[in-house]
């Protein structure tokens, strides 16, 4: 394991092992609760992994097994903002670079996910949770509304789950997470299923994903036939790499790629 970009807290690991990179919030005493310094110091590091060619994905997580993230930090008295002068808050700016951000990022949900944690699990582009995680939006318990959270899963789960954990607040299990599709896996052993997944990733074409996930995410947003010439140029653009030419060559001699990430 060796690190490779820094952390600006001590409330956030960031650390390197071998091509991924891990984000952990190390906050169990507060359930893993978000504070500024945490975003930040994310928004920091997904931001430099984009041009790190050697970090293939990143990982985010909580410390412990008790909590991935409880959301804001209730305790403190600027919870949400720092200053209401600022039109960009720190959760949003986060959840900017995360849609921004080609390097996949893998939520590995170890316990309580709840309002904003639904935030930093959503932004991510697949999800594998313990059987004992719980998934909620309670905001409605203490006055306020998952507002922020919207913009990343209101595109992943059927509009009246959506709609019934916003409006009552009452948490959902893993089980029922899996079946609507917030999670992609959930296994009694987190880290078996997060490594298995991450051997389906690493051993692909990095600039296929890195160019595919751009692809993904522009496309969503778009029209039908807006898409389609997109991606008519897209395609194209995927067949001029070195991997595309590796891939093809490989298969037709019967053996493993070598990529060369480019």
């Amino acid at each position: 394991m060796k690190p490779s970009i820094s952390s600006l807290t001590p409330e956030l690991v960031v650390e390197q092992r071998g091509p991924v990179l891990w984000l952990i919030i190390t906050r169990e005493e507060r359930r893993n609760a978000m504070s500024h310094a945490v975003l930040a110091g994310m928004t920091q590091a997904i931001s430099s992994a984009q041009a790190e060619r050697d970090i293939r994905a990143i990982v985010i997580t909580g410390a412990g097994t008790k909590a991935f993230c409880a959301g804001a930090d209730l305790q403190s008295a600027q919870a949400f903002t720092t200053d209401y002068s600022e039109p960009h808050g720190h959760l949003a700016q986060l959840l900017r670079v995360a849609r921004a951000s080609y390097v996949p990022l893998i939520a590995r949900v170890n316990g309580a996910c709840m309002a904003g944690g639904m935030g930093l699990m959503s932004m991510c582009d697949m999800a594998v949770a313990a059987r004992h995680a719980v998934f909620g939006l309670p905001e409605v318990k203490v006055g306020v509304f998952p507002a922020q959270v919207l913009s990343v899963l209101q595109h992943l789960i059927p509009r009246r789950t959506l709609s019934e954990m916003c409006l009552t607040g009452e948490p959902i299990t893993a089980a029922q997470a899996l079946e609507v599709g917030l999670v992609n896996y959930v296994d009694d052993d987190v880290d078996f299923r997060l490594q298995w997944l991450l051997e389906r990733l690493l051993d692909k074409s990095p600039a296929a994903i890195r160019r595919g996930l751009y692809t993904l995410k522009k496309v969503e947003a778009m029209a039908f036939e807006e898409s389609m010439s997109f991606t008519e140029s897209q395609i194209a653009l995927f067949t001029l790499t070195e991997d595309a030419r590796e891939g093809q060559k490989a298969f037709q001699e019967k053996r493993k790629p070598n990529w060369a990430g480019r």
